[in-house]
């Protein structure tokens, strides 16, 4: 369904690239899957807090951007501001994390003040990857650089490196990895805020289905009560790095969808 964005309505917009992918591509696909799932009579339309986002006007859905064109991060912050300039609340399906450089360009262009909650196992701050300097490990690092956002939160990161621990110092970036996780350290957000959640930021064992599979993370209930619980008005967000090539069983899908459906709420709940 492709429909017009209304004032504060969260709005689905899929975004089918993953040409910034470094290990295995196959998130370009995960954008209908992640709506056949939402749509999954295995389920029902309704969030935790009892928002039924299959009711009209509830939930909008942009369609997917094409991204096949020369500049396919023009396509992605055109694609967002045109959402946002009606009052709409993108809420993007990944496609791999690159995407979310261009998405806070448009944001930026509305917001004067932003902060980021990035829910991730991997910084994604490297000046370069690969000789890439747009790859989906460097989106944070041109976020920052060119000064998109206010504030950037990091929650389950466990892969830092020494070259990632200096990005994080030199951009002021507030890491919250998986050690301070487990020691009780939680984010404190405020005012308007982004989420961009990587589905590797929850262990393998709740969701397999993304390019890199890293041990030790996030349990999807952890992630439902930091959306739950956080403090600020929910913005926009993206979900992204779901890899249907590696999630055989639908499992993955399922919970993007969930998580989704729980991110719309969390818009919802400022906006009723």
């Amino acid at each position: 369904m492709n429909d017009s964005p209304v004032p504060g309505r969260p709005t689905l917009l899929g975004i089918p690239y993953d040409a910034g992918s470094s290990y295995l591509r196959g998130s370009a696909a995960a954008p209908p899957l992640i709506r056949q799932a939402l749509a999954s009579p295995s389920s029902n339309t309704w969030s935790e807090a009892l928002q039924d986002l299959g009711k009209p006007d509830t939930l909008g859905d942009a369609g997917d951007l094409d991204v096949s064109g020369d500049d396919p991060r023009r396509t992605i912050e055109d694609g967002a501001r045109a959402i946002l300039q009606r009052n709409g609340r993108p809420l993007s399906l990944g496609g791999d994390h690159s995407i979310t450089y261009p998405l806070l360009r448009a944001f930026r262009s509305v917001h004067p003040r932003l902060s980021v909650l990035h829910i991730d196992a991997h910084a994604d701050m490297y000046d370069e990857f690969e000789g890439d300097c747009y790859s989906h490990a460097c989106p944070f690092a041109r976020v920052m650089e060119e000064g998109l956002v206010d504030r950037l939160v990091q929650v389950g990161i466990r892969t830092l490196n020494p070259h990632l621990r200096s990005q994080a110092e030199r951009f002021g970036v507030e890491v919250v990895d998986m050690r301070a996780w487990s020691d009780g350290v939680r984010p404190e957000m405020s005012g308007p805020v982004y989420v961009s959640l990587d589905l590797d930021a929850l262990d393998p064992a709740f969701a397999p289905g993304v390019s890199h599979w890293e041990p030790g993370g996030l349990s999807v209930r952890e992630v439902i009560t930091l959306v739950q619980t956080m403090r600020g008005t929910l913005v926009g967000a993206d979900v992204v790095e779901y890899n249907p090539q590696r999630d055989p069983s639908g499992g993955t899908a399922m919970v993007a969808a969930k998580l989704v459906k729980e991110l719309a709420s969390r818009m919802l709940a400022v906006t009723a």
